[in-house]
């Protein structure tokens, strides 16, 4: 009966063309314009899931409590100082954009942690900073009273007078000495010169974590744009190349986070996309060629399958409402496969047509020959993607209700519009068979030796099978991704860093008392590194840590905040105290050996030849090296102000982020 319908409906599709091809086009045109009207993509990632699941409500009321910063801003610096200036710099400049950023944060930043930072150092560790501070008193006074490029080679001086007074020894100062050399070179050689007083204070090289910032980001996104993303990183990548911090704090700034990752991930099929493109469509047409030989067939097929097309569209739009990031590869698998109910509708007809001269006829009997194998071919392809549709992974499910109706279409096109373009084309007849002469032994040899090359099949398989157990199967989902471009790249290595907590697992509670249950159980569990909760964020031993600061804060605040401070040298002024702290490090090293010694002359030298070269480089020392000084002796005043710490009083961008774990 199937078959017998298929005849019919190719014959009457044969005997009148013009009407066929009429209402196809009719038919088509009214599709476009159905899909021009309703055509809509939606690229949020949290709708691929079906809503009614009870983790993805979980996700939603989570999302919905703690809305999460998609973008991560990765900035890195030289030293500590300038890090936290690019840092603060590129916040400030996306907070005064609310209506693309409703939320901007450092993690690592902010007021809270430079007033109380100290309360979070260990206790031993805290004693030991407030007893070099204290001993460092005179010092503090003296760059305090004057933080200029002046005051710190007067700081210098002092530390050489006490060598003098065989206090210290140059050894002692070589890690200065060479930092300040190492700067004021890298100034007369006009390369980017940094100097951190951090790290001179800390007595050692700053850490990797000390010279990145990171910036969380929530972006407003247009889900209802194929790119929801482009719009905020674009504005964040602006912001940071308009404020010069690559010139001015020798910073770097990528992007990582779901959106960042998104947009490079498309910009990677962007980037190849015409090239892929052009070298499918040759093949597919080189294809049509071998196997079709007729440019009017080959023309009639392509026809066919572009109708079939765009009522497929239009019928999948009407279907879902709106197609997904999954669901829009519905046009690439009917082109794909829709096509190859044209191509082997129309090798039959050829075959048919080589028998027959009658075109009628060659039509007639290739709907009678290949018109039931077809149907079977795309009912066994449609129920393939309507095996989706049981799945709560509505990307998944939406695909297959497109696909699947559109498999139909597609043959209902092949014995159609296909047969009635060929009538009207009328393709030349077929003066050869069908096929290809030259692997007709092969055909042969399979015929002849059938039963051995089953049984071979059969044994081959037997033997591969176990080895399936060994297939090893990789489930991170970052490795589909190309791990060069720069948000995977940046993803790859904050991993390395467990305080990034890239793979933390969120855990709601209900209160922090169910919270600190939780943790205490996961902490004894060897796959967790840490647990942290709401509590971690109120140090312990506090009221010994607030008496601590309050004594050194009574110790050093007079010299931190003198009643008197020097005006900002002149040119001159600073030309004379490069000239006079040359001399003495030259007379202090004298010819004596060792590395304090050697960074000491070497210093000297250095100091002579930028007293005498131009100004603007002495004024590029002093934003160099004087203005993280005055940063670092204001950080200072604020950490000896710190407030107690409690689960109320840690502010609230901060807690969102930690009272759910």
């Amino acid at each position: 009966m199937l078959r017998s319908a298929i005849v019919r409906v190719t014959d009457f599709c044969t005997r009148h063309p013009w009407y066929v091809i009429a209402l196809a086009l009719a038919l088509s045109a009214f599709s476009a314009g159905y899909t021009e009207r309703h055509f809509a993509i939606k690229t949020d990632v949290n709708e691929l899931i079906s809503p009614d699941l009870p983790w993805a409500q979980r996700i939603k009321a989570f999302l919905k409590a703690f809305p999460q910063r998609e973008i991560l801003v990765v900035v890195d610096a030289p030293t500590p100082e300038l890090v936290e200036q690019a840092a603060n710099r590129l916040q400030q400049v996306l907070e005064a954009s609310p209506e693309l950023f409703p939320s901007v944060r450092q993690p690592q930043g902010g007021s809270f942690f430079e007033r109380d930072g100290l309360l979070y150092l260990p206790t031993a560790e805290l004693k030991k900073e407030a007893d070099w501070l204290t001993r460092a008193d005179v010092l503090i006074g003296t760059l305090a009273a004057d933080p200029s490029l002046r005051g710190t080679l007067d700081a210098l001086s002092l530390g050489l007078a006490g060598v003098r007074r065989k206090e210290v020894t140059l050894d002692d100062m070589a890690r200065a000495l060479t930092m300040a050399a190492e700067t004021t070179e890298a100034i007369l050689a006009g390369r980017f010169a940094t100097f951190s007083w951090r790290a001179l204070v800390g007595d050692k090289p700053a850490e990797p974590s000390d010279l990145r910032r990171l910036i969380e980001v929530q972006p407003r996104l247009d889900f209802g744009a194929l790119e929801p993303g482009p719009a905020a990183t674009g504005a964040i990548r602006q912001a940071a190349a308009s404020e010069n911090l690559a010139t001015d704090y020798g910073a770097r700034v990528r992007l990582t986070g779901l959106i960042p990752i998104a947009d490079d991930e498309f910009d990677t099929i962007k980037q190849n996309a015409v090239l892929n493109g052009t070298i499918s469509l040759l093949t597919v047409l080189a294809i049509m060629r071998v196997a079709l030989r007729s440019a009017r067939i080959i023309f009639a097929v392509v026809v066919s399958i572009t109708r079939g097309l765009a009522i497929s569209a239009a019928w999948g739009l009407f279907l879902v409402g709106a197609l997904n990031l999954i669901s829009a590869r519905f046009f690439v698998l009917f082109v794909g496969l829709g096509i190859d109910f044209g191509i082997q509708f129309s090798i039959r007809y050829r075959a048919e047509r080589h028998d027959c001269e009658e075109l009628s006829t060659a039509l007639h009997n290739t709907a009678v020959k290949a018109g039931g194998p077809l149907a079977l071919a795309a009912a066994a392809t449609a129920l393939g993607f309507s095996s989706f549709l049981p799945t709560d992974y509505r990307g998944l499910s939406e695909l297959g209700q497109i696909t699947g109706s559109g498999m139909i279409i597609a043959f209902l096109t092949s014995i159609t519009v296909l047969p009635a373009l060929l009538a009207i084309l009328t393709p030349h007849g077929e003066s050869h068979s069908i096929g290809f002469t030259a692997l007709a032994p092969l055909d042969r040899f399979l015929e002849q030796h059938r039963t051995a090359v089953v049984a071979f099949t059969i044994l081959a398989v037997a033997l591969a099978s176990p080895l399936l157990l060994f297939l090893p199967f990789d489930f991170n989902p970052l490795h589909l991704r190309s791990s060069k471009v720069e948000s995977v790249a940046a993803l790859l290595e904050l991993r390395k860093d467990p305080q990034t907590e890239v793979n933390s697992i969120e855990i709601i509670a209900p209160s922090l008392a169910a919270a600190d249950v939780v943790a205490r159980r996961l902490s004894e569990l060897p796959e967790v590194s840490q647990v942290l909760t709401l509590g971690n964020l109120v140090p312990g031993g506090q009221e010994e840590k607030l008496n601590l600061i309050r004594e050194l804060a009574a110790t050093i605040t007079p010299s931190l905040d003198p009643r008197d401070v020097d005006p900002p040298p002149t040119d001159d002024e600073t030309i004379a105290s490069l000239i006079s702290t040359a001399d003495l490090l030259s007379d202090v090293a004298g010819t004596e050996p060792g590395l304090g010694a050697d960074a000491a002359r070497r210093l000297s030298g250095a100091l002579s030849r930028f007293a005498s070269a131009g100004p603007a480089l002495r004024k590029k020392a002093e934003t160099t090296i004087a203005e993280p000084l005055r940063n670092l002796l204001e950080r200072l005043r604020q950490e000896l102000n710190p407030q107690p710490i409690t689960t109320e009083t840690v502010p609230r961008d901060i807690a969102r982020g930690m009272d759910h774990y």
